[in-house]
């Protein structure tokens, strides 16, 4: 089997390990092969073999989680290359999908990535988070962003109450983690559970965490762009 015969095999792993809707393995490999294929594409890992697994099962990993599989809304923070976000967006047809990009270069790329993949329950919204008047959302997703101080502080105005953050981390970092607590707080969320992501190549301790908004948060928030990363709320 060559590598391409592996990596679209994996696909198709994954649609049926994960139930997803049908062509959904075909509409992910279209992805696959557009960041292999555009130098403008904002990731280092660019061979479909890696990035099957780096971002296509990274990126699914969260439909173990409940709240992801039953969200109608779900908001990707710095979604860059498109992952978490499209193939959840592929996964969820019944959701509606905001790709959350500040840098116009890379929301140039995602205009792409959506055509590619023929996501067209997912949008690009071209700001930063702070600066989106978005409310209501179920599911903010984030990956290889900020500490968790500073993603609970860019998810909370977004999510209804009763909606979650779910930021993707590797190894568990006990100072992040209480730090990451303290900041939600203060903006209306809690932590509710850290989840093992099962290991494979390229991630041996790979970790989901979940926050739940809990009570409304202040007015005060969102902070001014910039604010959040600058002075941290749990600094």
């Amino acid at each position: 089997m060559d590598d391409h015969d592996a990596w679209r095999a994996r696909l198709d792993d994954l649609a049926d390990a994960h139930d997803l809707p049908a062509g959904a393995a075909e509409r992910l490999a279209a992805l696959l092969r557009l960041v292999r294929d555009d130098d403008t594409a904002p990731t280092t890992v660019r061979d479909p073999a890696v990035a099957v697994e780096a971002h296509v099962a990274d990126s699914l990993a969260a439909l173990a989680l409940e709240p992801v599989r039953a969200a109608a809304r779900l908001a990707d923070l710095g979604s860059g290359a498109g992952f978490p976000g499209l193939p959840l967006a592929v996964a969820l047809p019944g959701a509606r999908v905001d790709l959350v990009e500040s840098l116009v270069r890379k929301c140039a790329f995602l205009e792409r990535a959506v055509e590619a993949c023929a996501a067209g329950n997912a949008r690009i919204v071209c700001a930063r988070a702070e600066a989106w008047d978005a409310r209501d959302v179920d599911v903010v997703s984030v990956r290889a962003v900020a500490p968790l101080a500073v993603l609970v502080e860019y998810a909370a105005p977004l999510l209804r109450e009763g909606g979650v953050l779910v930021a993707w981390k590797g190894r568990r970092d006990e100072a992040e983690e209480r730090a990451g607590a303290a900041a939600a707080e203060i903006v209306g969320l809690e932590p509710r559970e850290v989840v093992a992501v099962p290991p494979r190549p390229g991630a041996d301790h790979r970790t989901l965490h979940v926050y739940a908004k809990v009570r409304p948060t202040p007015a005060r928030f969102p902070r001014r762009p910039g604010m959040a990363r600058k002075r941290p709320l749990a600094a």
